[in-house]
C-alpha cells in the first residue's frame, strides 16, 4: 500500500473526533483533523463543511479498525446506584437515569399560549417536569 492519505471518519462532534486523535497518537499512529477549527468556532457550519475529518494513512487502517472497534459506539451512561438514595424512577421503562427540568414535549400551557399570541411575546412560563434518558418518557 502506498502512503495515500485517506479520511477515516467523520464526527459531528469536534471533541469526540480530539478524543479519537489523541487516542491514535497515542498508539504511536500518525494523523490529523480537518475542519475542526470550523466547527469549533462555528457549530452551524459543521453540517454544510460535512463535520470534522480523521485524516489517516491507507496502510494503517487496518491497524485502527482494530484498536478502535469499542469506541465507535458512545452510550449516555447510567447513574451509579450508590450515589443517590432517593432516586426517582422512570414510569415506562423503570430507568433511574432520570432529571428534572424543561419538558420538551407539552413545554407551554394553553392559557400561556394564548396570552403570548395576544400580546405578541415569546412565552413567558415553561412546563417543569422529570424526563428519562433512556425512553424519553416525560413524568411529573
Amino acid at each position: 500500500m502506498s502512503d495515500k492519505i485517506i479520511v477515516y471518519s467523520t464526527f459531528y462532534n469536534p471533541i469526540e473526533a480530539s478524543i479519537i486523535k489523541a487516542k491514535l497518537e497515542d498508539a504511536g499512529i500518525p494523523c490529523f483533523l480537518t475542519d475542526e477549527n470550523v466547527a469549533t468556532i462555528n457549530p452551524l457550519f459543521n453540517q454544510a463543511i460535512g463535520g470534522v475529518k480523521l485524516n489517516v494513512f491507507e496502510k494503517d487502517v487496518a491497524q485502527i479498525s482494530t484498536l478502535l472497534a469499542d469506541d465507535l459506539e458512545l452510550e449516555v451512561p447510567e447513574i451509579e446506584a450508590e450515589q443517590h438514595d432517593d432516586k426517582i424512577v422512570c414510569k415506562q421503562c423503570g430507568s433511574t437515569n432520570v432529571s428534572y427540568g424543561l419538558a420538551t414535549k407539552n413545554k407551554h400551557s394553553w392559557w400561556v399560549a394564548v396570552l403570548s399570541i395576544l400580546m405578541a411575546v415569546y412565552p413567558f412560563k415553561a412546563n417543569k417536569c422529570y424526563h428519562c434518558y433512556k425512553c424519553g418518557h416525560e413524568f411529573n
